[in-house]
């Protein structure tokens, strides 16, 4: 046996070295140990700070309303399209899924599925993935009734013509299409912030409210609580 060569008996199980291959194997491993002894402290502290994370995205989780995703399914025989949610129990997953829209009426949901597929198809070629993503979006704003449920699909739907147009813009070939996708895109970011707004109006009833806390006023000041955005009177004397 030529030094350095490793050996196995006839069985397999045990392996014979001479004695400068268990001296490299040792200072090979020393070498790793030294790396991993100066690597750990920070692998650590990246540990600790992803597991954190993790624990975060669960905890979003937990409070997002439970609801299934939805199956697209084509018939063999005619190819019809068939469309359910992933539950194991299609009609609690039907009902979990209202839930997270928060609708209550099953015609109501029955409509906006078929919105969302027909936004989300291609001609005649519909996507499960694209329909669940806008579902999903529509589910994150957690709407609370029809109009809030309505208001999400359209700022979902606004959303994904604006990276529609912003694949557009970022692969025109001439002037003239830069110009029509970055209007587009413009115009579809200024409706999705006005929707936003128009959410938050109709959650808050139109209210808008003012709090004002820790006034503190030194000696001699005054405070005034007012409407500040008032237009100031006019002095004597001007015209």
């Amino acid at each position: 046996m030529s030094d350095g060569e490793v050996l196995f008996d006839t069985q397999g199980s045990t392996m014979r070295a001479t004695g400068k291959t268990v001296r490299q194997q040792t200072r090979r491993h020393k070498r790793k140990s030294d790396q991993l002894a100066r690597v750990t402290p920070l692998a650590n502290a990246t540990v600790a700070r992803e597991d954190a994370a993790i624990d975060a995205y669960h905890a979003k989780r937990k409070v997002r309303a439970p609801a299934p995703t939805l199956k697209f399914e084509r018939k063999p025989k005619d190819g019809a399209l068939v469309i359910d949610n992933s539950h194991l129990d299609p009609r609690r997953g039907g009902m979990l899924l209202a839930n997270a829209l928060g609708c209550g009426d099953p015609d109501f949901i029955a409509g906006l599925i078929a919105q969302i597929v027909h936004v989300t198809a291609k001609g005649q070629e519909v996507s499960q993935e694209l329909a669940n993503f806008m579902l999903s979006a529509i589910k994150g704003v957690e709407p609370k009734d029809d109009v809030e449920a309505m208001l999400a699909a359209q700022m979902a739907a606004t959303h994904m013509l604006s990276m529609t147009f912003a694949r557009r813009l970022n692969n025109v070939e001439s002037i003239p299409q830069q110009d029509s996708a970055s209007q587009a895109f413009n115009k579809l970011s200024r409706t999705f912030a006005t929707q936003v707004e128009a959410l938050k109006r109709y959650r808050t009833g139109g209210e808008q409210r003012v709090t004002v806390q820790h006034v503190n006023v030194s000696d001699g000041g005054q405070a005034i609580v007012g409407d500040v955005l008032a237009m100031p009177k006019r002095q004597e004397g001007e015209g």
